[in-house]
C-alpha cells in the first residue's frame, strides 16, 4: 500500500484511505452513543453514501440509522429519493465492536440485520 507523500515528509492520504478513516470516525462516534451497542451495521451503496447503524446483541437497533457521504453536506440526490434502496447496495458487513461474541451469536446477528446472504 502506496503513500502519497508531500513535500516537507507529511503522509498524503489517498481518497480511499480517507474514506476508510471518515468511516471509522462515524463507527467511532455510533458505537460512543449507543452504550448497548456489539457492533455497526454498514451499508454501502453505489452511489458513494454509507448508512449505518448500531446493533445490540439479540441484533436489534441500538442506535438511529445514519446516512452520510464523505466531504459532502447532505446525502446524494439520489439516496434522498430513495433512501437508498436495497438494490444499490455495493457491499454491507458488520464491524463488530464486542470481542466476546462467539461466531455462532454474530451469524445470528448478521443473518437478522443484513439478511441470510449477506457477505461479512
Amino acid at each position: 500500500m502506496a503513500h502519497k507523500i508531500k513535500k516537507g515528509g507529511t503522509k498524503q492520504l489517498t481518497p480511499q484511505q480517507a474514506a476508510a478513516k471518515s468511516e471509522e470516525a462515524m463507527i467511532g462516534g455510533i458505537i460512543e452513543g449507543s452504550p448497548d451497542a456489539v457492533g455497526v451495521a454498514v451499508i454501502r451503496l453505489d452511489c458513494g453514501c454509507r448508512k449505518m447503524a448500531a446493533v445490540n446483541r439479540d441484533g436489534e437497533p441500538a442506535s438511529k440509522v445514519i446516512t452520510y457521504r464523505d466531504e459532502a453536506l447532505s446525502v446524494c440526490d439520489q439516496c434522498k429519493a430513495d433512501n437508498g434502496a436495497y438494490t444499490r447496495v455495493t457491499e454491507q458487513f458488520i464491524h463488530w465492536h464486542k470481542a466476546d461474541l462467539d461466531e455462532a451469536a454474530k451469524a445470528k446477528i448478521i443473518a437478522k440485520v443484513l439478511g441470510s446472504t449477506a457477505s461479512h
